[in-house]
């Protein structure tokens, strides 16, 4: 299995390979309209790239493979911001980073 960084502390590098936490729901929810993450008890409402980084996060990609797969769909994606919210979201415990 391979090892998680959970901790505040720890920023997602270019070369980590981030998946979704085990108790971790990507889907969509149509009162809203919009994409969400479903924790025990607890949803978290995202925008449009959020989700779309999300999709992406499937353990084998790096973040620079995700930054570079989103930079082919929108032409430019700071990477620096994928690098936060996927921090953000690693710290949450939303996230599982290997490297």
């Amino acid at each position: 299995m391979p090892s998680t960084r959970p901790t505040r502390s720890d920023a997602v590098d270019l070369s980590d390979r981030p998946r979704l936490a085990r108790h971790v729901r990507l889907s969509f929810c149509r009162t809203r309209q919009r994409p969400i993450l479903q924790l025990p008890e607890t949803v978290v409402v995202l925008n449009a790239s959020g989700a779309t980084i999300l999709e992406l996060c499937d353990g084998q990609r790096t973040v620079a493979g995700i930054v570079s797969e989103l930079g082919a769909r929108y032409q430019t994606v700071p990477d620096d911001e994928v690098q936060r919210f996927l921090t953000r979201l690693a710290a949450r415990r939303c996230v599982e980073i290997s490297g």
